[in-house]
């Protein structure tokens, strides 16, 4: 225990900290006692238990190093550094595929990999996802060579498995992890991580890079629809739930993969937004924000961990010691293996020219503390490597060390008895279960952000006209990683997804819906304005479907937030007609519509829902299903006024100067944490099991939450606080804790909340998590109440 009675000035500090069990780690004293708010589990959430984070922290870090194993130590000492080596190469499926051909392996390249280089790992797929049996056919083949080697080591094949099986031909997929946080449903977050699992392993394939927990904080990021959103505790408590589900289903080697934490660290805060590029962030940010989902996905037994491709204050991540070795590995206790995204060891030298040649990138990646070199479509790396350890550059300890994660990872998979993906379970994907699933993940995504009026429901004898870019296309639905890597591939999709002029015509039938949509974003029939007036004459509501194509990675980069002009016409064109304008929003991220939006007397927020999002959308136009989403992040107003919900006040507002330009306080569109329903909620008698409690204390909250409306609805209850002072500008509020409630109609439930000191900690200037004795504000909807400290 370390305590600091003074402040960073030197003066005596009018709090004294409370801090918890730290080592200094750099010449600054960066100390961090890491674990705060770490994830209690994935719980059973019942109607009056909610989520909330009870860790302590972790006194001491766990070893960098797997426990010894004579098989895996047996099998090093009889392996030659190129088999080594090789070991630590991973391949993308192109290297051993035939000519052009999508699924055909060729032979002797694949003999070439395998026998010749040794190769440990191969991802991905040619262009589109695969049939069930043209991955076994694949994943048979190579092992069919492995089999042929001296040691038969097996190969263990990656995948991007983002929002189900993606790269399986005709499987249902999910709605992207955006939409996910916006249930704030952990039980949910796990089942969809067991069905993908399931499908995955089915196809052949043990790992899979996913869950993204990287926090998203910058919204023009073109990942960000792969983020749980902003807030720090969603994002570790639903990336843990994942994470369990991938990995700790308790179902066997036949139902789990292995998960792939990603992308340690920062890499969802570019300064620019676009993908890829350095971001800036200070090093009481990064711990407090950034790096507790990680910390909670190792302890959640995160098997692997993907490295951001970008840089973190001028330092490339994947050549960085202190990031890959001394926070991961000593720090978080993290002993898996830790892989490169593609292509990111030669950007050391290429891109980020801190290595003066790729044999330097190689040597500074792996004394960084990478295992695995994602390549993917040649030899340097391997090359490179054996170069630099027959050389003496690397130890050949260095390389052993790496070589028995890799092997660990691979007998923990079960991959040295089974290897083959088994016939047997082709049996157990495309359920129908799987749909309802799907279905009812997307139903609890979706947020009414405006219902002026309560212009919705919609009824079911209205006629309606369905306008606007996203209306008639899959790709608008599903975004990034469906069938095809930028998703934008219609003819991919199975019969069964539908799009949203589908699913509405499915709903009222198609001679009550009006729309001269189609599937290419681009086409001018989606903005035709003149087209839109005339078609309105014949219709009760309009319904506007805006928002963004189907992108990923960096084809997805953006100049700004706002939503483009020909977008915002049609809903100006809209209001010039009289009739009630629905707005439905099918975007990976918040794009602007300030200057449209006192037009609409709707706006629903659907994100990327996936394979039976025009099902649900249509069931909450309609009324079928009363909505239940909550923002996951804070929806900007302006492009150049994006703050996150847990904001400093001081960033808002000038106390001195009241009537400066612009001074609006916290202005967003929609906040963080907002969701209306076709009923009505009211919280009363928030209360705590004692006002004043130390740091031994456990502190029980409470609430109540009554349906006072007319209809069922469930509402997701979350607790806040605010650190009246502290050492550092206390943030406005953080969320501590959450769960949803179902209520029927003038219901009423407690809810309860448990939650201690550690809970409400922050990183200080010194780096160290404290709790600093004083007041802090408890609040849960309109209700607020004060416990302080001691």
């Amino acid at each position: 225990m370390h305590t600091l009675p003074f402040g960073t000035n030197g003066k005596p500090s009018p709090r004294i900290n409370q801090s918890y069990t730290m080592r200094y780690i750099t010449p600054l004293a960066l100390a961090v006692a890491l674990g705060v708010q770490a994830c209690s589990g994935t719980q059973a959430v019942s109607t009056n238990q909610a989520v909330a984070s009870t860790t302590p922290p972790t006194a001491a870090p766990a070893p960098a190093e797997p426990a010894r194993d004579k098989q895996i130590d047996d099998l090093i000492s009889n392996m030659t550094v190129e088999e080594k080596v090789g070991q630590m190469t991973q391949l993308t499926i192109d290297v051993i595929l035939k000519g052009n051909e999508v699924a055909t392996v060729d032979t002797a390249k694949l003999r070439n990999v395998l026998v010749n280089y040794h190769v440990g790992s191969i991802l991905n797929v040619r262009n589109r996802a695969y049939t069930i049996d043209e991955w076994h056919q694949i994943l048979n083949a190579i092992h069919d060579v492995t089999d042929k080697t001296r040691l038969k080591i097996p190969v263990i094949y990656g995948i991007d498995a983002i929002h189900g099986n993606n790269y399986l031909a005709g499987t249902t997929l999910y709605p992207h992890n955006i939409g996910m946080a916006a249930t704030r449903n952990p039980e949910l977050v796990n089942r969809l991580a067991q069905i993908t699992a399931l499908e995955t392993r089915a196809a052949g394939i043990p790992w899979n890079f996913d869950p993204v927990l990287d926090v998203g904080r910058q919204p023009l990021w073109p990942r960000f629809e792969e983020t749980f959103g902003e807030d720090v505790f969603v994002v570790k408590t639903l990336g843990a739930a994942a994470i369990r589900g991938y990995e700790q289903n308790g179902k066997g080697p036949d139902f789990s993969v292995a998960a792939s934490m990603k992308h340690f660290l920062g890499y969802s805060y570019p300064a620019t937004g676009k993908d890829r590029t350095p971001s800036y962030i200070p090093e009481q940010m990064l711990r407090e924000i950034f790096l507790p989902p990680f910390k909670a996905a190792v302890e959640a037994g995160a098997s692997t961990v993907m490295i951001n491709s970008g840089e973190i204050n001028g330092v490339p991540v994947h050549g960085s010691k202190y990031y890959l070795t001394q926070i991961l590995r000593n720090e978080l206790g993290f002993q898996g293996v830790a892989v490169s995204d593609w292509e990111d060891v030669i950007r050391l030298h290429t891109r980020h020219r801190v290595a003066a040649t790729p044999k330097e990138a190689v040597r500074m990646a792996v004394e960084a503390g990478l295992d695995m070199s994602m390549v993917p479509t040649d030899f340097s790396f391997y090359d490179h490597l054996v170069a630099l350890v027959k050389e003496g550059s690397i130890s050949e300890e260095r390389i052993n060390l790496s070589v028995r994660r890799i092997l660990a990872l691979k007998k923990k998979l079960g991959l040295f008895e089974q290897v083959r993906p088994k016939a047997a379970l082709k049996t157990t994907i495309h359920k129908p279960e799987f749909d309802q699933v799907s279905l009812q993940s997307a139903l609890e995504s979706i947020t009414l952000l405006k219902n002026n009026n309560q212009v919705l429901p919609l009824k079911k004898s209205s006629k309606i006209l369905v306008a606007g870019p996203t209306a008639n296309t899959l790709g608008a639905l599903h975004g990034s990683w469906s069938y095809t890597w930028q998703g934008n591939d219609e003819s991919q999709y199975p019969a069964k997804a539908k799009t949203v002029v589908q699913g509405l015509s499915a709903k009222i039938g198609k001679d009550r819906v009006i729309s001269r949509s189609v599937a290419d974003f681009t086409h001018a029939a989606n903005y035709n304005v003149a087209q839109l007036k005339k078609d309105a004459a014949q219709a009760q509501a309009i319904v506007l479907c805006l928002g963004e194509k189907a992108y990923a990675e960096s084809p997805g980069v953006i100049d700004d937030l706002d939503l483009e002009e020909n977008q915002l016409a049609l809903v100006r064109a809209a209001k010039e007609t009289g009739k009630p304008v629905i707005i439905v929003l099918l975007e990976g991220r918040p794009r602007v519509l300030s200057s449209v939006e006192p037009l609409a007397d709707a706006v629903v927020m659907a994100y990327r829902p996936a394979t039976f999002g025009a099902t649900a959308i249509a069931d909450v136009l309609f009324g079928d299903y009363n909505p239940d989403g909550v923002l996951p992040f804070t929806y900007p107003r302006f492009s150049g006024d994006v703050l996150t919900y847990d904001h400093k006040g001081t960033e808002v507002i000038r106390e001195d100067v009241p009537n400066v330009a612009g001074n609006r306080g916290f202005n967003p569109q929609w906040s963080f944490g907002h969701g209306l329903s076709y009923t009505t909620f009211a919280f009363s008698d928030l209360r705590t099991d004692k006002t004043t409690f130390s740091n031994n204390d456990n502190l029980r909250v409470t609430v109540k939450v009554r349906n006072t409306g007319s209809k069922a609805g469930k509402k997701a209850v979350e607790l806040y606080s605010h650190d009246q002072y502290a050492s550092i500008t206390p943030a406005a509020r953080r969320l501590r804790a959450f769960t949803k409630v179902a209520l029927q109609p003038g219901e009423e439930k407690e809810v309860s909340f448990t939650i201690s000191a550690k809970d409400l900690a922050f990183v200080n200037e010194a780096g160290q998590w404290v709790t600093e004795p004083g007041a802090f504000d408890l609040m849960v909807g309109d209700q607020k109440t004060v416990v302080t400290l001691q």
